[in-house]
């Protein structure tokens, strides 16, 4: 068996005074960044994900631009290609990642599956290439795309581990509901 890492989406707008910040997001970026130093050489390939939004774009109607967000379907701007707040959070680590991708380049995206390396290859094209058949996932936010990814690698045959000391959501109850509808799919939390 071979054991993956997905590091979703720890990025400066998703953090505390970014755009979209989440509570306790520059908190994970700190506990992944020890994960990473102390456990990181336990994992076959470790792949970071973040949101790559197009500048200038409402990205296939992600963002608001004519109403206020619903903060369901449309969402503030955050996370435009090359901005600071794309940027991985300063607190994380990332020279252990073997892989980036990039993902909501002109479309709503919330899964890291729907993203893709700057070579054009998708996570899991990445995976299936290294043999993953299992995946720890870490991130932001535990409700939208820790919970996306998580279903996507279910979905795609994976045993799938959600590290909870290592993930922030939105808000607690959705987050509680989204970690127990990944339990009812098949995933663990550790």
């Amino acid at each position: 068996m071979t054991r993956a890492l997905l590091v979703v989406d720890v990025q400066n707008d998703f953090t505390e005074g970014g755009a979209l910040g989440v509570e306790g997001g520059a908190d994970v970026a700190t506990k992944v960044s020890g994960l990473l130093a102390k456990d990181g050489d336990s994992y076959d390939v470790i792949v970071a994900s973040r949101d790559w939004h197009d500048a200038g774009s409402d990205n296939g109607g992600h963002f608001a631009t004519d109403d206020a967000p619903n903060f369901t379907t449309t969402w503030p701007v955050h996370c435009v290609a090359g901005s600071v707040g794309a940027e991985y959070h300063p607190d994380l680590t990332t020279g252990s990642v073997d892989v980036h991708v990039f993902k909501g380049q002109g479309s709503p995206s919330y899964s890291a599956f729907d993203g893709t390396t700057d070579e054009g290859r998708t996570l899991r094209e990445v995976l299936a290439r290294n043999e993953v058949t299992e995946v720890d996932i870490v991130g932001i936010a535990t409700d939208y795309c820790v919970r996306a990814s998580a279903l996507d690698a279910l979905a795609g045959g994976m045993k799938v581990r959600v590290l909870t000391e290592f993930v922030a959501g939105v808000a607690p109850e959705s987050s509680e509901a989204s970690l127990k509808e990944l339990v009812d799919a098949g995933a663990e939390l550790v």
